[in-house]
């Protein structure tokens, strides 16, 4: 009985589509609805996995993955778009990963299919409510005793209008009666006016589901498995159609009879008694939007490759990029199980690299692939500290907020979900030896525990932290190209840049001697070798 009825759904969502393109009437034009970060990452907060280690608010900041993750989303619905943060936050497990990467392949190698099932997701970006707070959180209201006995009271009214012939002391029954519906309708606007939205939302998660259940693809036999029972709820979850269709009966019907109230509780009720099917609805759809999207994204990847993801430190990214820049120069880094301290020029790029390496860590993390021609990395939760800054309102100067952030780093190191570390200029905010000493004890204990990768322009960290991080430096070859080489800045170009920016000779002069004094009486690389050697890295 259940495959008659399927099959008896699938037939008319058929026959309506055929019917609709028979009389031209045009699907309305999606509009991509704003939706506030906090909506987009609802459904991340409500299912947090414990064993994941998921991205930390700064680290999100730094690796710009916001600006990222809008990239990816283009033209999906708040569905989709939830999946997609809630991967890129906490990441996938191996098995889950493997999956991603085998359905988003077979999208790939059928432009058509991937176009197609496109097109069959369009109407869920008119949702213009998140509705996973509905789904997974949200407590059943309870039901007034009244409601669905609200019938005798439009009866009342008009009898009471009718006694007024009689005597005029019916219209004290006639406004008690106009009161108890006027005051309920206003006191449930906004509750029912809210419940309407999120039924849009939750009746075009619906809608499509039934649409892809009839398409017959392979991928998509969990939507044809529950295709019959999606459309069902999704028509019991509407108003009779002619009240919907004449605007003057169902004011009245909600006036007087308070239609849109008891429909209300009933779609509480139906909601609530479906819930495990509409979250299983809500995953499915979420994840094929999700796929859909990281295919079509790839289509258009300058570079690509499928990851090797493994549970130790060594990394290697070879020929790797950063997707939010178009013009990237590509870059290979290789850690065979230690750390790095970066060093380069000024405007050489070594931030850029550190966020590249970054912001490539977390997509293997959260969908198997790279940006890089080759790519074996850890399956690491990542942590950075690339952008403290003075907050006036908090009352955090900049040293403080560095502190605060390193505190944290060294936490997460010592916590359940240990991962790589990726630091920008640690400590700017303090005098030069303070700076050097201070980042010199904080790194050699984070290097210690974990991998590690960290940007400076104080180059004595290259030789107090040698035994832990392996000295890198971004630079320019002979054809112009940037390159990542074993080694340490030999020849700085800050004061250079005075010049170049037009500060004047007696400036860069000024700036040369000074250099030169600090150069010989701080710079003694070489004397520094075991200051750190021997010291615990644990208090």
């Amino acid at each position: 009985m259940s495959a008659f009825v399927s099959k008896l759904s699938a037939l008319w969502v058929l026959v309506a589509s055929h019917l609709r393109a028979l009389l031209m009437i045009p699907d309305r034009e999606p509009v991509d609805h704003g939706f506030v970060a906090s909506d987009v990452a609802q459904l991340h907060r409500l299912c947090a996995d414990p064993a994941r280690g998921a991205l930390d608010d700064a680290t999100w900041k730094d690796l710009l993955l916001d600006t990222y993750r809008a990239q990816l989303s283009k033209e999906v619905s708040i569905f989709g778009q939830q999946v997609l943060y809630r991967r890129l936050r906490a990441g996938l497990g191996d098995a889950a990963c493997a999956a991603v990467g085998e359905r988003v392949r077979a999208l790939m190698r059928e432009p058509a299919r991937l176009a197609a099932l496109h097109r069959d997701c369009t109407s869920l970006r008119h949702a213009e409510q998140e509705i996973a707070t509905l789904l997974f959180e949200d407590a059943a209201p309870p039901v007034p005793w009244w409601v669905g006995k609200t019938w005798p009271l439009p009866i009342l009214l008009l009898a009471s209008i009718a006694a007024v012939i009689v005597t005029p002391a019916a219209w004290l029954a006639t406004g008690v009666v106009a009161y108890l519906l006027m005051s309920t309708q206003m006191r449930y606007y906004e509750r029912v006016d809210e419940w309407d939205r999120s039924m849009n939302a939750l009746q075009m998660l619906l809608r499509t589901s039934s649409i892809l259940g009839a398409r017959g693809d392979a991928l998509l036999l969990p939507f044809a498995e529950a295709a019959a029972a999606a459309g069902k709820l999704n028509r019991q979850l509407s108003r009779p159609p002619m009240v919907m269709l004449t605007p003057g009966a169902r004011t009245y019907l909600d006036w007087f009879m308070l239609d849109n109230v008891n429909h209300y509780y009933k779609g509480v009720r139906l909601v609530h008694g479906h819930l495990d099917f509409l979250r299983a609805c809500f995953a499915r759809m979420g994840e094929l939007e999700a796929d859909i999207a990281l295919a079509r994204h790839l289509l258009e990847a300058p570079v690509l490759c499928w990851a090797e993801r493994h549970a130790h430190g060594a990394l290697a990214l070879e020929g790797t990029v950063h997707p939010l820049l178009p013009q990237a120069q590509a870059l290979s880094v290789r850690l065979a199980g230690g750390g790095a301290f970066i060093s380069g020029q000024n405007g050489i790029g070594k931030s850029t690299l550190l966020r590249t390496v970054g912001v490539n860590l977390v997509a293997a993390r959260a969908f198997g692939f790279c940006y890089a021609h080759k790519a074996s990395v850890p399956d690491l939760p990542v942590y950075t500290s690339m952008q403290s800054e003075d907050s006036l309102f908090g009352g955090e100067s900049l040293y403080m907020a560095e502190l605060r952030r390193a505190q944290e780093l060294l936490a997460a190191a010592d916590g359940p979900h240990p991962g790589i570390c990726i630091i920008d200029e640690i400590f700017r905010g303090t005098n030069h030896l303070e700076s050097v000493s201070a980042a010199a004890a904080v790194l050699d204990v984070l290097a210690a525990k974990g991998l590690v990768m960290v940007s400076s322009h104080n180059l004595v960290l290259a030789s107090l932290l040698a035994q832990r991080l392996a000295p890198l430096c971004v630079r320019l070859d002979a054809d112009g190209r940037l390159v990542l080489e074993a080694g340490v800045l030999a020849h700085t170009n800050g004061i250079a840049l005075l010049a170049q920016r037009g500060f004047g000779s007696a400036i860069e002069e000024r700036a040369g001697r000074v250099f030169d004094w600090l150069d010989g009486y701080l710079a003694h690389p070489g004397d520094c070798d075991g200051v750190l050697a021997g010291a615990p890295v644990s208090g």
